[in-house]
Order: structure tokens, then C-alpha cells, then sequence
């Protein structure tokens, strides 16, 4: 007995340490969520990526403007030769040149439209990480309240083991019972203290991976809110996810971005049209080199250039990118059908869980009615030591059955937001400081702008080779058959 009470105290102070070391923060999941959204490593890492590709667009624009080049050069050569009469001679240069693209037959306006459709692409990733992180925060926050319960299950266990302990030894005292009653209620206290210590463990390790998604040590936490926008018809979500995952509209974006730079290889076959000026003079004497100047020159054209022959390089580098454009159409329809199978999976468990809900609930409280029945019956002798136990564990079974089921429905109806790509922050809390991936975007795009862009972009599409869509690809009746067949197979209400 002494033993036992040791490792009670020790579970207790375990529990007590634990609870003191905890700050009362983020106490609901609106908080968590908020402080995720705004220091999540991953999600903060992505955003970072998100600016870095917003400069493509500047990098794609730069062609549409003029580019000015210094160039200073200075050479020294001696003669070895015998008929030479000056062996040493020496020279030095300098310039500046002007270029002016005109027109490249839709190379520049191509990859506009690429980087464009690049960007976009990535800002659907973008969401695709914050509902991942999201649905972290949802999913740890739901497992540190189930692990709370059951530590509390548990605990209550523990001491109505302890109190039936103690009845059993008064009893076997006045010769009730025997010693073989004292000995099951000696075990099934010890079961419950192991029982305990590995509850107070789960809830450790949940509480860690809290910590690590959020950005903070669990408090607190308020029961779970209900997530707006849950579906109820299973049609209903795979139309809304067909439309709306980041997944489907990434790959999308992906494919326009590769069918322009099919239509930008094309272009490589057209002629192209640039001005050029260029100033600048040379001296035969580094110990004149400040007379360049007498000696200047200013050159001004225009240039015309057009591809004969390249070796096939041009011809490679179409058939390469149509090649990356048909990758892109399966990856569209392989998203379709990785996002078919995320909504049926996560509806699926969803109406799971909903069942084991709703009859781990009617377990929990015929259970709590019988062991109430056994121990009255057991204290007139109806009933053994041993029936009380066993009605004890069933008891304790369905409630820890019960909190699994609570904290099962919330993930997979969060899965199930999150794949339907309706999981973001200003779904899950309106009032929510959002980040706006654009704001940035609007702030660069027009970097070194000059007053003629666009009117060289607009010179710059005309005649120039069309974005033809990818065809070597599975088309869209596959994509509806294969909804059709999983909407017939899925789970109903």
C-alpha cells in the first residue's frame, strides 16, 4: 500500500507540474488559429517564397524597357619581332550603348503571360499551405481537449478504484468477502494507475505538438466551436472542391504558365526588331587617355534579326515544352482525382465519426446507469467484487470512447473543409488581420516602369504565336466519369 500511494503522489505531482508549467493562452481556437496565422514557420516560409516569385514579374517586364551598358576597356601589347620600331603599344576605350527591343515576335509578351500564371500558381499553393497549417492547429487543439478528458477519465477511474480498494479490505476485514476480492481490486487499481501515467504522457505529447503548430504551450482551451461551412450533401462538397481546392487551381495556373512558354518557344522562329545608339571613343596612348574625348563618336540604328538556322535548338526547345505542357494537363487531372478521393475520404469519416458519436453518447449513459445498478446490487450481495470492476471498466471504456469520437468528427470535418479548399483564415474567423499575397505583388510589378510599356507589350503580341491548349492528355469526360462512380460508392446521411 505504501508503494502505491508513492506512485500516486508521484502521477499527481506529475499532473500538478505539468498544469503550473502551462500559460493560460490562445484559450480558444479562434486565438490559435490567429497566432498560427501570423507565426507559423511554414506558413511565414511560404509567404517569403510568394514575394520571391512576385519578382518574375519584374524579371518578365524588364524586356519591354530600353538597356544601357558602360563599357571602359584598356590593352597593352609588345612586340618581340626585330623589324619592330615601336615594340610597345598600348590603347584604351570607352562607351556607352542603348538598346531598345521593338519587337521579338511574342517572346517578351509570353513570358509575361507565364510569370503571370506562375504567380498565381503560387499563391494557390499559398493557400494550399495555410489550410495544411490550419488544419494542424485545428487537429492539435482537438487532441489536447480529447487527451484532457481522458487524463480526467482516468483520474476519476483511479480514485473510484482507490475508495472500492478500501471498501473491499473493510470487508474483507468482517469476513464479507475473500481475500480473492481485495486481490482483483489490488490489480485493477494498479491497471489504472499504468493506465494514468500513459494518459498524462499522451497529454504531453500533445500539448508539445500544439505548441509546435501554434507557437505556444496550451492553456486553458475552451470547448470546440462548430466549423462554419461543414457540408451536408456529399454532391454538394465535391462540386465546391472541384471548383475551389488550391490544388486543382495550382495546377491550372501551371498549365497556362506552360502553355505560354510553349507559344514564347515558337516565337523564337519569328524575327525580331531593336534600336541601338551607341557613344563613346578609343586613344592609341594610355598617356593621352584623357583626349578620348577628341575622338568621339555617336552610332545610331535599327536592327532586324531573323533565325535561318540554329541547329535544331529552336525545334528542341518546342517540342520540350509542349512535352512540359502535356505533364501539366495530367497534373490537372491528377489533382481532379486526388481531390475526388480527399472528399470522399474525409467525408466518409466524417459520417463515421458522426455515428460513433452518437452511440458512444448512448453507451456512456447506459453504462453510467449500470455501474450504478452493480455497485448498489453488490453492497446487498447480489452482486460480486468483480461485477463491479468489470461495469467500472466498461463505464470508463465508453466514456474515453466518447471523447475520441468528439475529437474524430472535428478533424475529419476539418479535413473535409480543407480539401473542398474552404479552410482559410477568413473562413474559419472573419475578423481575422488577412494576408494579401496581392498587396505585393502590386507593389513590384511595375518596378522600373517606363511610359511605353505597354505600348511595346501591345507592338509586342501582334502576329505573335498563339497559346494553343495542351492536347496529348486525358480530357474531361474521365475526370466526370470518375466522379460519377465515386458519388455513386459514397457514404450518405
Amino acid at each position: 500500500m505504501l508503494k502505491r500511494s508513492r506512485v500516486l503522489a508521484s502521477v499527481a505531482a506529475i499532473a500538478v507540474v505539468t498544469g503550473m508549467g502551462a500559460p493560460v493562452w490562445a484559450e480558444t481556437l479562434q486565438e490559435a488559429l490567429a497566432l498560427a496565422y501570423q507565426t507559423n514557420p511554414s506558413l511565414l516560409a511560404q509567404r517569403a517564397n510568394q514575394r520571391a516569385l512576385d519578382e518574375s514579374i519584374v524579371q518578365a517586364r524588364s524586356g519591354l524597357r530600353p538597356r544601357l551598358d558602360v563599357t571602359v576597356s584598356g590593352n597593352y601589347a609588345r612586340d618581340y619581332s626585330d623589324t619592330a620600331f615601336d615594340p610597345d603599344s598600348d590603347s584604351a576605350s570607352a562607351s556607352i550603348g542603348l538598346s531598345q527591343t521593338l519587337w521579338s515576335g511574342g517572346r517578351i509578351g509570353h513570358g509575361i503571360t507565364a510569370a503571370e500564371a506562375d504567380i498565381l500558381a503560387g499563391r494557390e499553393n499559398l493557400r494550399d499551405i495555410e489550410q495544411t497549417v490550419l488544419a494542424s492547429v485545428i487537429q492539435a487543439y482537438a487532441d489536447v481537449i480529447r487527451d484532457t478528458e481522458i487524463l480526467r477519465i482516468r483520474q476519476a477511474n483511479l480514485g473510484v478504484l482507490q475508495r472500492q480498494l478500501e471498501e473491499a479490505s473493510a470487508r474483507f476485514e468482517v469476513g464479507e468477502i475473500t481475500r480473492t476480492d481485495v486481490a482483483q481490486s489490488e490489480a485493477r487499481l494498479a491497471q489504472s494507475e499504468a493506465d494514468l501515467a500513459n494518459a498524462q504522457a499522451q497529454l504531453s505529447v500533445s500539448r508539445a505538438s500544439y505548441a509546435a503548430v501554434v507557437g505556444q504551450s496550451p492553456g486553458d482551451l475552451a470547448p470546440m466551436p462548430v466549423l462554419p461551412g461543414v457540408p451536408t450533401d456529399f454532391d454538394a462538397a465535391l462540386d465546391v472542391a472541384l471548383a475551389d481546392n488550391p490544388g486543382i487551381r495550382s495546377a491550372a495556373y501551371s498549365l497556362r504558365a506552360a502553355e505560354a512558354n510553349v507559344a514564347a518557344a515558337k516565337a523564337e522562329y519569328m524575327p525580331s526588331a531593336r534600336l541601338t545608339a551607341s557613344y563613346g571613343g578609343s586613344n592609341s596612348d594610355f598617356d593621352q587617355i584623357s583626349d578620348i574625348g577628341d575622338e568621339t563618336r555617336l552610332t545610331a540604328g535599327a536592327t532586324v534579326s531573323m533565325p535561318l538556322f540554329t541547329g535544331g535548338l529552336n525545334g528542341s526547345r518546342v517540342a520540350q515544352a509542349l512535352e512540359r505542357a502535356n505533364v501539366a494537363q495530367i497534373n490537372v487531372e491528377g489533382e481532379r482525382r486526388n481531390t475526388l478521393q480527399s472528399v470522399s475520404s474525409a467525408y466518409a469519416q466524417a459520417l463515421s465519426a458522426r455515428s460513433s458519436l452518437e452511440a458512444g453518447t448512448e453507451a456512456v449513459r447506459a453504462a453510467t446507469v449500470a455501474a450504478e445498478g452493480v455497485r448498489q446490487e453488490a453492497q446487498v450481495g447480489l452482486r460480486t467484487t468483480l461485477d463491479v470492476l468489470n461495469q467500472e471498466l466498461e463505464l470508463r471504456n465508453a466514456e474515453i470512447t466518447l471523447a475520441s469520437a468528439r475529437r474524430n468528427e472535428y478533424v475529419a470535418q476539418a479535413n473535409l473543409l480543407a480539401a473542398m479548399g474552404r479552410l482559410e483564415g477568413a473562413d474559419l474567423d472573419p475578423t481575422l488581420a488577412l494576408y494579401d499575397p496581392s498587396d505585393n505583388y502590386d507593389r513590384v510589378r511595375n518596378r522600373g516602369a517606363l511610359p511605353w510599356d505597354s505600348l511595346i507589350e501591345a507592338v509586342d503580341r501582334i502576329v505573335a504565336p498563339p497559346i494553343v491548349p495542351a492536347t496529348d492528355a486525358p480530357d474531361a469526360p474521365i475526370d466526370q466519369q470518375l466522379k460519377s462512380e465515386i458519388v455513386q460508392t459514397a457514404p450518405r446521411n
